[in-house]
């Protein structure tokens, strides 16, 4: 038998993540254990903090790469779009599962069913930005803590922003008002998918997680980390960069000013890294332009 340890977070949605992963290990061989290694990370101690107040991106995986780092387990699992765009030295990602639905969804209204000046709670940047794009009349209002605990906080006539994928971990769907489609809400980077990460030397665990590495989803969730890597890992202004299963491309950034939207395809011909890289830089462009596309 051997044992495989996997660091993650100890919230409903990260522990469903990974015993979803564990499942999938063990049906292709019979012969693992899997254990799970809790992990408290930054963004868990600080629920009540907005999220662009402590770091946004990378405080919800410090913690659990540290626990693989140093040695307290042998892979960490993570929600991709958690990770920051530049790789932790000593780690590698070995695997992106197979992506979920990656749209964003609105709980309690539809956006047409919202009165004018009524509240939306997201703690997303990026959520507020692109439904203040369509709708300038919203008021926005901050949205933290578990999945339970933020359907518990619509507001009155209102309504929250939440993943579609997040919803189906935890078999929640039915709470869903209105799926938004990716030209109204482009979704996050990585949105929708999980991240497998090892110890760089550790081959053989490497080699185990290739069973669940999903090629598509990989080249799709590597386009989007370029675009985000373009613009700098530590970035925390509202953008966005997804990878449909139709190959399109969808790329958005925001400023106080404006904001740029762009879609186009991308081949299998194509560098699909530097196509991200390229996209980022083709809106950075056009923002500074003050063009609104």
């Amino acid at each position: 038998m051997t044992t495989i340890r996997l660091a993650t977070r100890s919230s409903a949605q990260a522990k469903k993540q990974s015993e979803f992963l564990a499942q999938q290990l063990i049906a292709a061989d019979a012969d693992l254990v899997i254990e799970l290694v809790f992990v408290e990370t930054l963004g868990d101690k600080k629920a009540d903090t907005p999220l662009h107040e402590i770091g946004g991106q990378g405080v919800f995986v410090k913690e659990v790469q540290r626990a693989v780092l140093d040695g307290h387990a042998d892979i960490a699992v993570h929600s991709a779009k958690d990770l920051p765009s530049e790789q932790q030295a000593g780690l590698v990602i070995a695997a992106f599962t197979e992506r979920r639905t990656a749209n964003d969804a609105l709980v309690g209204s539809t956006l047409d069913g919202l009165a004018s000046g009524a509240t939306v709670a997201t703690g997303s940047v990026r959520r507020r930005a692109q439904l203040a794009r369509l709708r300038p009349d919203l008021q926005f209002v901050d949205l933290r803590g578990n999945i339970n605990t933020r359907l518990d906080k619509i507001p009155q006539n209102g309504a929250i922003v939440m993943a579609v994928a997040a919803l189906e971990v935890l078999d929640l769907q039915d709470q869903i008002t209105q799926v938004l489609s990716l030209d109204d809400a482009v979704p996050m980077v990585g949105q929708g998918c999980v991240a497998v990460e090892v110890r760089a030397l550790d081959d053989a665990t490497r080699r185990l997680l290739q069973i669940i590495d999903h090629a598509p989803t990989r080249r799709a969730v590597e386009t989007e980390r370029a675009f985000l890597n373009e613009l700098g890992a530590g970035c925390t202004a509202p953008i966005a960069a997804h990878v449909s299963p139709d190959h399109m491309l969808r790329a958005f950034m925001a400023n106080d000013i404006t904001s740029v939207q762009l879609t186009g395809s991308i081949l299998d011909i194509h560098d699909h890294l530097e196509v991200g890289r390229e996209i980022a830089r083709e809106c950075q462009k056009q923002l500074r332009r003050g063009r609104r596309s």
